[in-house]
């Protein structure tokens, strides 16, 4: 498994300060004064978010049986053939007891609690391993890196815990289950069963998938409710803590609201009490935010010294897949890798690959590594493989090529864009193929035109390096857009202005002069669209473009 130094950054969970922030306009949109249609349009501020309009949602993970599929985990590519059957076992008192069992060892009678010898006399063949906290957390750092596909912040929060924050995912996603879909399916294809739970705030969310409950909070205010019911068990307070609890007839966390504030922190301590109030959201809750590691490194253990070189390029290989879905992930490249061969009684052994250029392709590497593996000599068998990349750097672009494949024989054969252009002149004529390029206008309907598709793309006629935002889809011509009180209308909503106005004004030389002021603006779908109103004509609203 990948091996990862995390880098923590401390993000706060803001929490309502105010009642107004709950208070939406229709379809979505902010509150606004509405003012005469001469004053000038006041705009939206999405850079500026108060606290009261900051609304987090927690996605909870847990693995309640990492031990043993942590262990599955490491498995992959070893023989485990010879045994029937597997319990993870840990040290109680000075006696080895089953912690977790697989299917096979349960169906023959092999429960947790009992000791290592009476779980053998049940199934001599069962296979035995310790319970590895360090193998739990590689499993973890690597769910966690998985995970950061989904979520920008991503938490580990405690031995069997994961944590995204999913409210800016959802869009993204296509709805909260769909991503929640998504998940599910991902982490089963790698062999983990998992509570999922959703709330506000994640301690919440956490006590929730603990207990089973496969709960979906979006409103702060419904937290109370669902969380009165929940089992001590979840908290996972210290025993004692919860022994003295049970005593007092306390069975749930709405028992623990009922008890008096300052008796129960000075009986539980403080902190108890502070946990309930970051649960229920009156509490901010900070995070550490994992972050995946710059550089590649992982470990690739065996249960027994190997000599069989086939094996070890096939372990290469599994590794050298980590290494490029680590890189996709990221979109980088690099041009060094170091495999580690390591042995029980000499020093580690060094194999060092170099690329012209920086890639991640398994292939191109794995080609490199069977011509330098054939001249390494091992001085003794191997027990455990690591590969390390070397500095990471972003890939260089290229234009794609289209994979064809001949009539006559099998062969294929890839062809740049440009390449397909000319294959399409050839066939049908210039006639019928066109390409686009920009032109130096402000109106936005004169900005562009069309080109012979065999001139040269790599220039363009604009070199100013303007910052200036336009929308990649633009209507061919301008619609009109209703307005209410002089804000303008998209599918019955208000749109909220966000941008502008950026005034043109321009082509007084000729007949198709404009003087608009544009804005950008954002429906209650959440799609950005660019308007504008006319400020000589009519002054009516027109939508001209959607951005991607």
């Amino acid at each position: 498994m990948s091996r990862a130094w995390k880098s923590p950054v401390k993000v706060r969970d803001t929490t309502p300060t105010s009642s107004a922030g709950r208070k939406a306009a229709s379809c979505g949109g902010a509150q606004q004064q509405v003012l005469p249609f001469a004053e000038p349009v006041p705009l939206a501020k999405p850079l500026s978010v108060t606290a009261a309009q900051v609304r987090r949602l927690w996605f909870c993970i847990y693995l309640p049986n990492l031990p043993l599929e942590s262990c599955h985990a490491s498995d992959v590519g070893r023989e485990t053939a010879s045994y029937r059957g597997l319990a993870i076992v840990e040290e109680q008192h000075g006696i080895h007891r089953v912690l977790q069992v697989d299917p096979v060892a349960a169906a023959a009678g092999v429960m947790p609690g009992q000791s290592a010898n009476a779980a053998l006399a049940l199934l001599p063949d069962l296979r035995l391993e310790e319970r590895s906290p360090v193998r739990e957390q590689q499993v973890l750092e690597a769910l966690a890196t998985w995970l950061e596909r989904f979520s920008s912040f991503v938490s580990i929060s405690g031995k069997n815990v994961l944590l995204l924050e999913v409210a800016g995912s959802l869009r993204l996603f296509g709805g909260l289950p769909s991503l929640r879909r998504q998940v599910s399916q991902g982490l089963g294809s790698q062999g983990f069963s998992a509570a999922m739970a959703i709330a506000p705030t994640p301690l919440a969310a956490t006590w929730l998938a603990r207990a089973g409950r496969r709960a979906c909070i979006r409103a702060e205010e419904n937290l109370g409710p669902a969380l009165r019911k929940l089992p001590l068990a979840c908290l996972n307070w210290p025993a004692g803590q919860c022994e003295s609890l049970l005593g007092m007839g306390i069975t749930n966390v709405g028992d623990c609201l009922r008890l008096p504030r300052e008796g129960f922190a000075q009986r539980f301590g403080a902190e108890r009490l502070l946990e309930l109030d970051r649960a229920l959201g009156h509490l901010p809750d900070p995070r550490d935010s994992w972050r995946a590691p710059e550089r590649f490194c992982a470990d690739y253990e065996m249960t027994e010294e190997q000599s069989d070189r086939e094996l070890l390029l096939h372990i290469c290989r599994e590794l050298l897949l980590s290494h490029e879905q680590f890189l996709l992930a990221r979109q980088l490249g690099t041009q060094r890798l170091c495999f580690s061969f390591f042995h029980l009684k000499s020093t580690a052994t060094e194999l060092r690959l170099g690329s012209a250029f920086a890639d991640r392709s398994v292939e191109r590497w794995f080609d490199l590594l069977k011509i330098r593996f054939e001249s390494v000599r091992l001085p003794e068998p191997v027990i455990a493989v690591r590969l390390r990349s070397g500095l990471s750097q972003p890939l260089q672009a290229e234009t794609a090529r289209l994979c064809f494949t001949g009539n006559a024989s099998n062969e294929k054969r890839r062809y740049s864009i440009a390449q397909l252009a000319e294959r399409l002149v050839a066939r049908i004529g210039d006639q019928s193929v066109k390409a686009l390029t920009m032109v130096a206008e402000h109106r936005p309907e004169y900005a562009w035109k069309v080109q012979n598709p065999l001139s040269d793309w790599s220039v363009s006629t604009l070199t100013t390096r303007d910052t200036i935002k336009r929308p990649l889809w633009m209507l061919p011509e301008p619609a009109l857009l209703p307005a209410d009180s002089g804000y303008p209308l998209h599918r019955g909503c208000r749109l909220t202005l966000l941008e502008g106005p950026e005034r043109l004004e321009t082509g007084w030389w000729d007949e198709q002069g404009i003087s608009r002021d544009y804005y950008t603006a954002v429906n209650g779908a959440g799609i950005r669209l660019w308007v504008f109103r006319n400020r000589q004509r009519a002054p009516n609203w027109y939508l001209h473009g959607i951005f991607g």
